[in-house]
């Protein structure tokens, strides 16, 4: 006969109190010992990036670790930004620079420190251009320039999108059109669209091109409507992409809470990175309350199977990964990198505190912790050098230097 969830529980308690195990007993740990806040509200944006934490929820992976998740999907990275401000989301899938920019109070942010105890992906962004400049030949920033120039002289420049002002799609457009000569700042038209709003707008001739995370370059290509000129994985080889955030004063109070969350999102991450995995994922995460987008469109790119809609079709191997490669850990290198690019851009007018800031925001303190619980390998150091598709070779000891190396900027 079956038993009712009740009864078993009623069943497990009484035989807890025969055997004689101590009240708060819940089979391997004490109630206290468990998350401080045990309802935690998550948000997310529709992106193929947010699945780590869609997983933790829908394989009961959070309900294991102690937590009663919701997912909340947000309009744009502003309202992700906000609601965790207000504390109505608890934890968020979160843009690596908006940690940076709530403790900084930048781009329109409030004050609000925020930490950034585990990554939630590397890799699987792109620039995406429209058909139109396909036409004309023009695949790379250098041979967009001329026109640039044109459009900008005869009174309607350029328009390129990006996700959020500090963003990674933000620094990964302005990264690769200086490249080739254009100053984001004064040869185009840099804007602001949400992640699921791209397509739309490129249709309806708002923009030249734009940066974004998958499903949405994948689904340009499908529309017939562009190309993608550039994967950010060859811009940056296994790049920093969303980051799993918590505000700085809840990670202070509920630190129990913090780590569960991690555990919950890491064995997530372990289960979507098995690829034999992964169409099961797509299927989930297609659905309208998370990505709203055929699971196919969403597939083909996490399976590394990338159809450049310029004629070219490859197998990436630095497709999107969640875990593999050490993807969860928070190198502090990458704080260093971002607050650099803050001020190349004009962000910031004076040297900001690299090492105190990233040593606030970038906790690889809790996911060490964590890591070593559960017996996942971390990096022996915090800072690493890095290299980009152009050649130029970061170093996180002289970010300084490194911000005023560069031809194109927006410095005073």
């Amino acid at each position: 006969m079956a038993l009712t969830r009740r009864e078993v529980l009623k069943t497990s308690a009484a035989a807890a109190l025969l055997s004689g195990l101590p009240a708060g007993w819940r089979g391997g740990a004490y109630a206290q010992e468990g998350p401080e806040s045990p309802k935690m509200r998550f948000g997310i944006i529709a992106l193929t990036d947010c699945s780590s934490i869609v997983m933790a929820h829908e394989l009961g992976l959070f309900k294991k670790h102690g937590i009663e998740s919701t997912i909340s999907k947000e309009a744009s990275w502003a309202v992700i930004r906000d609601r965790l401000t207000l504390g109505e989301n608890q934890g968020t899938h979160l843009l690596l620079g908006t940690a940076y920019a709530m403790t900084m109070g930048l781009q329109g942010s409030p004050v609000k420190p925020t930490i950034i105890p585990c990554y939630l992906n590397r890799n699987g962004q792109a620039i995406t251009l429209t058909k139109a400049l396909l036409d004309k030949g023009a695949k790379t920033p250098a041979q967009i320039k001329p026109l640039a120039a044109e459009a900008k002289a005869k009174g309607s420049p350029m328009t390129f999108a990006m996700t959020y002002p500090p963003g990674t799609h933000a620094m990964w457009m302005r990264y690769w059109l200086a490249s080739g000569g254009i100053n984001p700042d004064r040869d185009v038209t840099l804007i602001t669209i949400p992640p699921p709003q791209m397509v739309a707008n490129m249709k309806v001739g708002k923009m030249d091109g734009f940066c974004v995370g998958e499903p949405w370059n994948a689904r340009a290509i499908v529309d017939g409507i562009g190309f993608t000129a550039i994967t950010t994985q060859q811009l940056w080889k296994d790049h920093p992409e969303k980051v799993l955030a918590f505000t700085e004063e809840f990670a202070a109070k509920n630190p129990r809470t913090v780590k569960a969350t991690i555990r919950a999102v890491v064995e997530a991450s372990q289960w979507i990175d098995k690829l034999e995995n992964r169409t099961r994922m797509a299927e989930v995460v297609s659905q309208p309350q998370y990505i709203n987008c055929p699971k196919e469109i969403i597939l083909g790119r996490l399976l590394g199977e990338y159809d450049y809609g310029d004629g070219r079709k490859e197998k990436d191997k630095l497709y999107m990964t969640f875990f593999d490669r050490q993807a969860n850990f928070p190198q502090k290198s990458h704080g260093v990198w971002w607050l650099s690019q803050f001020r190349r851009w004009g962000m910031v007018k004076e040297p900001p505190d690299y090492k105190g800031l990233v040593d606030r925001v970038h906790r690889a303190d809790i996911f060490r912790e964590v890591a070593k619980e559960m017996g996942v390998e971390t990096p022996r150091e915090d800072m690493k050098k890095e290299t980009f598709f152009d050649g130029v070779t970061f170093d996180p000891a002289e970010p300084e230097k490194y911000a005023k190396s560069f031809a194109v900027h927006s410095m005073a």
